[in-house]
């Protein structure tokens, strides 16, 4: 077949084409099937294979309509290679508002995964063989842990030069050289020799503008980077912060968390950042950068434990 042409699960999707279909996964107690949509964007030239994905923790839905906006914008007869767009990995997750699948296993700890596992295994290996194994890119769409937010950020392996070269063109306000943990999906499609940018933005169960936004313009940068589509109207060089290590600030003791920064906000070790009460406003404790940092993530429920990670700073 020639390399212009895509078959993905018995489908084909000539040069030049947009297509959606569903990838079946699993079917419910009830026998409802479940599926893995999947639209391919195939373009007149074989090129770069890029893949996109979000909501393999079902509650993070920034990068949903961050897909949703990028397959608006791309003409398939102005594509120089192919788009493999996942916006909804992880359904069961999605459909009940939950991080996990039903089996409470976190999906983003479970590849590569296997045929013959646990659903979430399963479906990992589903994502890998039918995805991952065709494209020569990807890009994996994250927003914070609910009750928290992040900065529009990438984390991805700098030291690798074309991930690098792919994180600048993003131009997220800042990328942090990140390893990867066992069992993600970055992780697994890294050890098969394909550069993986994660992007971070907002927080779970919310449309954040500018997390969208920053996403969108981001993946267009990126597929300009790799000469795989122009558009115009898009600025092609953004500066991003660079950094190689982050620092929680944490609880020094239980109460109400009161915070006096925002994201992206740099500040000085020993700078208040916020400060701790009881329940009646008394006992004030001050809550300090312990380096000089700027302001990547923060809780964003005011009931604190003594020990609770509640400011991300990056190192700078």
């Amino acid at each position: 077949m020639s390399d212009n042409i895509i078959e993905i699960a018995k489908e084909i999707v000539p040069p030049g084409q947009f297509r959606r279909f569903e990838l079946p996964v699993s079917r419910l107690a009830t026998q409802t099937l479940v599926s893995l949509p999947v639209t391919v964007v195939n373009g007149i030239e074989p090129g770069p294979k890029l893949w996109l994905s979000a909501a393999i923790h079902g509650d993070e839905i920034n990068g949903v309509e961050i897909i949703a906006q990028i397959l608006g914008l791309i003409q398939p007869e102005k594509l120089r290679g192919t788009i493999f767009a996942v916006s909804i990995v992880n359904v069961f997750g999605f459909i009940e508002q939950s991080r996990y699948l039903p089996d409470r296993r976190d999906l983003n700890r479970s590849f590569p995964g296997s045929e013959a596992g646990s659903l979430a295994s399963r479906l990992a290996n589903l994502f890998m063989r039918e995805i991952v194994n065709r494209s020569t890119h990807g890009i994996d769409l994250h927003t914070a842990a609910v009750h928290r937010i992040n900065l529009p950020q990438i984390r991805a392996n700098l030291k690798d030069e074309t991930t690098y070269r792919c994180a600048k063109a993003f131009g997220a306000p800042l990328m942090m050289n990140a390893t990867s943990k066992d069992g993600s999906l970055r992780h697994a499609a890294t050890k098969k020799g394909i550069p993986v940018l994660l992007y971070e933005a907002g927080e779970a169960l919310r449309f954040d503008p500018l997390a969208i936004k920053v996403g969108v313009h981001g993946i267009l940068r990126v597929m300009n980077c790799l000469e795989m589509y122009q558009d115009d109207s898009i600025v092609t060089t953004v500066n991003s912060l660079e950094t190689d290590q982050s620092k929680w600030v944490r609880a020094a003791s239980g109460g109400i968390f009161h915070l006096k920064v925002n994201l992206g906000d740099t500040v000085k070790r020993k700078q208040e950042l916020g400060y701790i009460t009881n329940a009646f406003g008394e006992g004030r404790v001050a809550v300090r950068a312990t380096v000089n940092g700027m302001v990547i993530s923060y809780t964003q429920n005011p009931l604190v434990n003594q020990g609770d990670g509640i400011i991300h700073l990056a190192v700078i």
